[in-house]
């Protein structure tokens, strides 16, 4: 018998290769897959993660206290803005910056009992965006401020969102007297004549004993969910109520510090020539037990400094364990390289420092956030830079990410998108970052350069010869020491330049009327 030809050695060959592609072609249609890569919807998914009263306290920021192993993973795989500032340092307003793209100044939403939609009916908020492009948009957790006469958004969600408690015991001591003045505020209820709760706990129980391990475990249900509708693109937010005070979280994470070995804050007093309405030294934390009603600016004693402070990591370890159950879900369910994450916190906070508690102030450590974006194919990671950032950006940064066309919304529109910088930790999109906080009758506006931050206080409407200044210097330490305004007419000039390019703040809207 004649041996095969070349010629037919090479029809039979690619007669083979014709049918295993074919093959290969009909099993990975069996199995949803293309011949090369595992098919993905069209559109990537979006996971937001909101942490309450979160400074930086993380270990991949550089904090040496902090017990965060899982928000140092999700740096370690995203990407880690170093100068990231709120547009302003209290709650409601800070969200309403984040979910509407608005500075507070551009709004006029400056506090509590505003309600969006009252002045804007039409506004077209973050999540919002996605749904009218496809997406299954849906929240759990503190996401928009609930409490205080301020709402919930329901034309943000597909579905009702999910709340739970942001004020919270499980031991009957911390409130012998029944429900709370904070327990009620955040449950938009009348609080006159109730008694304050404690600023702390520690029982020995189960993270679901607190809201911020049912929304974790909400959270992981809903992703289990999505995972079985592939082709459903959704955006999910979730929001975590600690470190906010009162500190209440199980046991094991106070454990996982000692509290004698926890520094006290190095500078405690007010920053030299600030004005007096600048600063404050009450206001929210005295609404706790064993604080005194009436708070001075004189340093609480070390015990009860160390006993907050203690408290504070306890939360942020405990909320850490709770991002670590979603994330990890979200890699089990292999829905990671498709999703992006972002991890914001929604202002800074002060323990002790200069004398001051929590937030409602211009200062560097009442407005520095943590802001982590893990962003598949897109940023390298493990990046990080020190572009000067806004909570306004993020809204245009995940419309680009997404590949949504620009947005075209009813409401001021401040954010610039951060997708150059994530592409290239280099990429400088702006010079300075820009916050607000009313306090005394004034408003301070504030603007933040690598270098400077100056804030200039005057009423609303009145004369640029009016206004009072602070400049402080953060070249030798992020403490506001000494306000060097009058020492530095030439730096003050020049950063007045700058914020005279801003448009005049808006007036404060009127308060919304309490519902039902």
């Amino acid at each position: 018998m004649k041996t095969m030809t070349v010629l037919n050695i090479k029809r039979r060959t690619a007669g083979y290769k014709k049918v295993i592609a074919l093959c290969a072609v009909t099993i990975a249609l069996l199995a949803g897959t293309s011949c090369t890569t595992a098919s993905k919807p069209d559109k990537p998914n979006v996971l937001l993660i909101l942490v309450d009263d979160l400074r930086p306290a993380i270990g991949a920021y550089g904090d040496r206290l902090a017990i965060t192993p899982n928000m140092d993973k999700l740096a370690a795989n995203g990407f880690r803005f170093e100068q990231a500032y709120s547009n302003q340092a209290v709650c409601a307003p800070s969200r309403f910056n984040l979910l509407l793209g608005s500075r507070s100044t551009s709004s006029g939403i400056y506090g509590f009992g505003q309600n969006f939609r009252d002045y804007y009916p039409d506004a077209v908020t973050l999540p919002q965006y996605f749904k009218q492009h496809g997406y299954h948009t849906e929240s759990m957790g503190k996401v928009y401020h609930i409490g205080h006469n301020t709402y919930a958004d329901e034309a943000s969600w597909s579905v009702p969102h999910y709340k739970d408690l942001v004020i919270e015991y499980v031991d009957p001591e911390s409130k012998k007297e029944g429900f709370t003045r904070e327990e009620a505020l955040f449950s938009n209820q009348p609080a006159r004549g109730l008694p304050r709760g404690w600023a702390w706990e520690a029982p020995d129980v189960e993270d679901d004993a607190y809201a911020d391990g049912r929304v974790a475990q909400r959270a992981v249900e809903r992703l289990r969910n999505f995972q079985s509708q592939p082709d459903q693109p959704f955006f999910l937010a979730v929001g975590f109520a600690r470190p906010h005070l009162p500190f209440s979280v199980p046991k094991k994470y106070w454990d996982m510090y000692d509290e004698e070995a926890l520094p006290l804050p190095q500078y405690t007093i007010r920053p030299e020539g600030a004005p007096p309405y600048a600063v404050k030294y009450g206001d929210e934390i005295d609404q706790y037990i064993p604080i005194p009603t009436t708070v001075t600016a004189e340093p609480f004693p070390d015990s009860l400094t160390r006993k907050l402070i203690h408290g504070y990591y306890a939360g942020a370890s405990y909320v850490d364990t709770q991002i670590g159950k979603v994330l990890d879900e979200l890699a089990a369910l292999g829905l990671d390289d498709n999703t992006i994450v972002v991890l914001w916190g929604d202002h800074g906070y002060m323990l002790g420092d200069m004398g001051m508690w929590t937030k409602h102030v211009n200062y560097e450590l009442a407005n520095r956030i943590p802001l982590i974006i893990a962003a598949p194919g897109v940023a390298r990671a493990g990046s990080h830079t020190d572009q000067l950032t806004e909570t306004v950006d993020i809204y245009p940064t995940l419309v680009e990410l997404a590949g949504l066309p620009i947005p075209d919304v009813q409401q001021p529109f401040d954010g610039l998108s951060l997708v150059p910088v994530l592409s290239n930790p280099e990429t400088r999109i702006r010079d300075h970052a820009y916050h607000c906080f009313p306090r005394g009758g004034h408003l301070g506006r504030a603007i933040r350069t690598d270098r400077y931050r100056l804030v200039e206080w005057k009423k609303i409407g009145d004369t640029a010869e009016t206004a009072t200044y602070e400049l402080y210097d953060y070249e030798n330490g992020l403490m506001e020491v000494k306000n060097i305004a009058e020492e530095q007419p030439e730096v003050r000039k020049a950063l007045q330049d700058i914020l005279a390019q801003h448009p005049a703040p808006m007036p404060s809207r009127p308060q919304s009327p309490r519902r039902e």
